[in-house]
């Protein structure tokens, strides 16, 4: 198969392993109604995903599932078993105590979805292309996180129906990973086992505390954005007025307005570097946060049109960080740095999710997204800092040191 066909098919996996993502938070309002429980305690069903995440992401790394494994046969397995994860809580699950431990399987399982993707994109690119390509990438897993809301958005479904739809197009995946994607002629040797106290080594040189400096700053707003933002709609005083549900809406901005920015982002890093693309997708989206106030108050067109720019501009960025890491750390433990920087900006995603609602229940809605803004500031900076050239690495590291 050509590379443009495998690219293709290793992003088809991506929308549709990762439906499952967000399928729980794009039917919270049901499940808060159904099992009485606080807006507090839902935060945890999206919190989970992302602590198994770094669980799964940490464990596959300590275990080099990627090198022990065929990587499209790991794919496939990660996007089944996210799926069946999914299928037992739609028809299981009556309340938190069950809901919890399986959101955090699901996430441990995305691990092997995500990540391995990546990998498989990556290796059937050449360098010249390879920030369009993780820009595809990065774009398909943002349509696929949208798509419970585009389900939910289509009629009103019961929240188990949706969860058994966005499993079910898990399994789709899956079967496209099994039959169809393989690994490519530029598919990396298998690197040497991670070295931990790399982990907190390389934060003492220049070029890889600027790059992961930029990644935190970026996922402190990212996943907050993706969870909040349809509560936000949903208390706008326009909610009422919208083209369309809020479910359709949110899929157009976090889906299709994501993709494309992912696309966009991955053009202006191969044709401008890594660094100014960055810094102008942080710029957009730091605006956004500081100006959500005033479209909170807008009308329905224009309320629509920022989140469309806001959700393009917030992951068009995403592809850029492991990149710039990857040529700033000792290429001896690239692995250890990329799966350090990983686990440390999902960690953080948990904070942002908690707090936000906080803020929104002592201020407003309209207040809420305030929060947000010091990331994408503070990943601009970064990353303005971190400029064109990888810093000279001014300290060897060995494991003796």
């Amino acid at each position: 198969m050509s590379p443009g066909l495998q690219r293709a098919a290793v992003a088809t996996v991506q929308v549709l392993g990762l439906a499952v993502w967000f399928s729980v938070s794009a039917v919270v309002p049901s499940l808060r109604d159904e099992w009485g429980i606080s807006t507090a305690a839902a935060v945890w069903l999206t919190g989970a995903v992302q602590l198994g995440f770094v669980a799964g992401a940490l464990g596959s790394t300590a275990l080099n599932l990627a090198d022990r494994i065929r990587p499209h046969l790991l794919l496939a397995a990660s996007a089944a078993t996210a799926a069946v994860c999914t299928v037992a809580l739609a028809l299981f699950v009556d309340g938190m105590a069950g809901a919890i431990p399986l959101r955090f399987l699901t996430g441990v399982c995305l691990a092997g979805v995500y990540p391995v993707g990546m990998k498989l994109m990556a290796s059937w690119s050449d360098r010249a292309g390879r920030g369009r390509a993780l820009g595809i990438l990065v774009g398909a897993l943002t349509l696929g996180s949208a798509l419970p809301h585009l389900i939910g958005g289509l009629g009103p479904l019961p929240w188990r129906s949706v969860l058994l739809a966005a499993a079910g197009l898990g399994v789709l995946g899956a079967a496209v990973a099994l039959g169809v994607v393989r690994p490519g002629p530029h598919l990396a040797a298998a690197a040497p086992a991670p070295h931990p106290r790399y982990a907190i080594r390389m934060f003492a040189e220049r070029g890889p505390l600027l790059a992961n400096l930029g990644y935190f700053g970026h996922m402190w707003e990212l996943y907050a954005l993706w969870t909040w933002i349809p509560g936000f709609l949903l208390a706008a005083p326009a909610a009422a007025a919208l083209p369309a549900s809020t479910g359709i809406v949110v899929f157009v901005a976090i889906g299709v307005a994501g993709a494309a920015g992912c696309l966009l982002g991955g053009w202006g890093a191969d044709r401008y570097g890594r660094s100014p693309a960055a810094v102008a997708a942080l710029a957009v989206s730091g605006a956004c946060c500081l100006l959500s106030p005033l479209a909170f108050a807008a009308g329905p067109a224009l309320l629509v049109a920022f989140c469309v720019l806001w959700g393009a501009a917030v992951i068009a960025d995403s592809g850029v960080f492991s990149t710039a890491l990857s040529e700033a750390a000792d290429p001896r433990y690239v692995g250890t740095a990329l799966t350090a920087q990983t686990a440390i900006g999902f960690a953080l995603t948990v904070v942002s999710i908690q707090l936000v609602p906080l803020l929104a229940e002592a201020a407003g809605w309209r207040f809420a997204f305030l929060l947000l803004a010091p990331g994408p500031l503070l990943g601009a900076l970064a990353m303005r800092a971190l400029g064109s050239r990888v810093p000279a690495r001014t300290t060897p590291f060995t494991k003796e040191s």
